[in-house]
């Protein structure tokens, strides 16, 4: 992007991505935590980004996303998931492979690729994790879901997203048949009954992992 570096958009995309599932605004130390560098390293950035229009902060406060900012991370979100969905459909790569090899190309890349490999790929709505790949205005429309830990005994839903944060939880999930949507029923904690009757336990992390639909209309079976 014009006038952007690869660390601004790299800091511009953590900050979108922290907030995308849920509200709680990013503070500067967990956004150094993210992106593996010392909090005077953010503080710099940041100061950086605040004086070009992108961010919105108060010293030692939460970070938020100006309209600017906004336009900018989601364009780089964008270019991040097409490009790990034309790995793993067209180079065979894994779904637990494509996220570094994305953070480098999304930088690269001319708009005109990318545009060409989108239509390739068909213009994808979502990216092998089930998130959703912002339209070139940075919408980016998301159903209602919630952290498959939080999901009651009874609860039948759709897995719509698996975070890519942890390559062992994408595994793990990968061996177990449980990806973006995937239908199940909770039957107890930690163990989702499939479409086959077959029930999958997954671990206490991987459910922290995984977002699914947010619908209690179903009523709760034994």
């Amino acid at each position: 992007m014009k006038n952007t570096t690869p660390a601004a958009e790299d800091y511009l995309k953590t900050v979108y991505s922290h907030t995308e599932w849920q509200s709680e605004p990013i503070t500067p130390s967990v956004l150094a935590s993210r992106l593996g560098v010392a909090p005077s390293s953010v503080t710099e950035m940041v100061k950086k980004l605040a004086a070009a229009g992108l961010i919105t902060h108060v010293p030692y406060g939460p970070l938020t996303l100006t309209d600017a900012g906004i336009v900018r991370a989601t364009a780089v979100v964008r270019r991040h998931r097409v490009i790990e969905t034309w790995l793993v459909r067209e180079m065979g790569y894994k779904w637990d492979e494509v996220h570094d090899e994305a953070e480098i190309l999304e930088h690269s890349i001319s708009d005109r690729l990318l545009e060409a490999i989108n239509a390739r790929l068909g213009y994808p709505v979502s990216d092998p994790h089930g998130d959703v790949i912002p339209l070139v205005d940075g919408t980016s429309p998301r159903p209602a879901a919630i952290v498959l830990a939080e999901a009651r005994v009874g609860h039948m839903g759709t897995v719509l997203r698996v975070s890519d944060r942890n390559p062992s939880v994408l595994r793990e999930l990968a061996s177990a048949g449980i990806g973006p949507g995937q239908v199940f029923t909770v039957r107890a904690p930690l163990a989702l009954e499939l479409p086959d009757g077959h029930t999958q336990r997954v671990s206490a992390l991987a459910a922290r992992s995984v977002w699914v639909t947010d619908d209690d209309s179903h009523p709760q079976r034994g």
